[in-house]
C-alpha cells in the first residue's frame, strides 16, 4: 500500500481545543507506525492541487475566500471552520494527495517494467473534505479533495466509484455529484446522467458493524461490481464509531478493517485495467481520545 501524507498538514491550525486539530493526523500517523513503520518510511508527501483542479469542483469566488483569509493570517469560514495562515496551502495538499495517488498508482501499474505495483493507496491529510460544497467551506472542511480527485479522473475518460462509510452523509460530495448520496434516503437514486448510480442505505441508530457488512455485502458490493469502476475512492469517514457523540451508530474499530478489505477487491487489478486502484482519504470522527 502506499502512503501519501506530509507534515504541512499540520500547519491548518485550527486551535488546540477544536474537534479537528493537529492531533488528530498524528494519531493518525502513530496508528500506522504501530501496524508497520516501513509504510511510513516509504510514503511520499503529495503535490498540491492546482487552481484549475480545484474549479472542476469548486468555484472561483469560494476559493478567492480562502485565499484572502490565510492571507491575512487566518480567521473563520464559518462558526465551525477556523483557518490559519497555512491552510490554504495544508488544503491545496490534501486536494493534491487523492490526484497523486492516482498519479502514482498509475505509474506503478502501467510501467513497462511493471511486474504488479501498488494498486492501493492511503492519504493522510487534513482539512478533510467531506463537507466542503461547490460553492462554501463548512463543517471543518475547506475543499472537497475527494470531489477534485473524481471529476480529474472522470474529465480523462475513468470512471469512478466514490464508496462512503460515513454517517451522515448529508452535505458532502453529492452536491458536485448527484449520483452521489445525499440525505441518504432509499429514494435518492441520483439525477439526470446520473440517476440509478445513487445506492444508499440507511441503517437505524445504534446499528453495530453486522448490520453495515450486511449491507456492504448484499447492497454496496454488487452496486459497485455492475457499474464496474476503473477507480474507487473510499471516504474514510469514522462518524459511525461508537465514540462518535452524534451519529447513533456503534461501529467498532475492526468493523472499519472489514468494510475496507470488503471494497478494496472490487477495484480491477488485470491488464490493461491495472490502472484501477483503491484510494481511501482519512476523515473523522469529532472525537480525540
Amino acid at each position: 500500500m502506499l502512503v501519501i501524507t506530509d507534515e504541512r498538514f499540520l500547519d491548518h491550525d485550527t486551535g488546540h481545543r477544536h474537534p479537528e486539530r493537529p492531533d488528530r493526523l498524528r494519531a493518525a500517523l502513530a496508528g500506522v507506525a504501530a501496524v508497520d513503520n516501513e509504510l511510513l518510511a516509504g510514503g511520499v508527501s503529495p503535490r498540491r492541487a492546482e487552481r484549475d483542479e480545484l474549479e472542476l469542483v469548486h468555484s472561483a469566488s469560494m476559493i478567492d475566500r480562502v485565499v484572502a483569509i490565510a492571507e491575512r493570517g487566518g480567521g473563520h469560514l464559518d462558526a465551525d471552520t477556523p483557518m490559519g495562515p497555512g491552510s490554504f496551502e495544508a488544503a491545496r495538499l490534501a486536494a493534491g494527495a487523492v490526484l497523486s495517488a492516482a498519479e502514482q498508482l498509475t505509474a506503478a501499474t502501467t510501467s513497462k517494467d511493471s511486474t504488479g505495483g501498488e494498486s492501493e493507496a492511503y492519504c493522510i491529510v487534513r482539512p478533510p473534505g467531506h463537507h466542503a460544497t461547490p460553492e462554501t467551506s463548512m463543517g471543518f472542511c475547506l475543499f472537497n479533495s475527494v470531489a477534485v480527485a473524481a471529476a480529474s479522473l472522470a474529465a480523462a475518460g475513468q470512471r469512478v466509484a466514490i464508496v462512503d462509510v460515513d454517517c451522515p452523509s448529508r452535505q458532502r460530495n453529492p452536491r458536485r455529484y448527484p449520483l452521489y448520496p445525499g440525505t441518504g434516503a432509499l429514494s435518492e437514486r441520483g439525477t439526470g446522467a446520473g440517476e440509478g448510480l445513487t445506492v444508499n442505505v440507511p441503517l437505524p441508530p445504534g446499528a453495530t458493524g453486522d448490520a453495515a457488512r450486511a449491507a456492504l455485502d448484499e447492497v454496496i458490493v454488487p452496486a459497485v461490481e455492475r457499474f464496474a469502476p476503473d477507480w474507487m475512492l473510499i471516504s474514510a469517514g469514522y462518524d459511525g464509531h461508537r465514540a462518535d457523540p452524534l451519529t447513533g451508530l456503534c461501529y467498532s474499530a475492526s468493523d472499519y478493517g472489514d468494510f475496507v478489505r470488503r471494497l478494496v477487491p472490487l477495484a480491477p487489478r488485470t491488464w490493461p485495467c491495472s490502472r484501477a486502484a483503491t484510494t481511501s482519504t482519512l476523515r473523522g470522527p469529532r472525537p480525540m481520545r
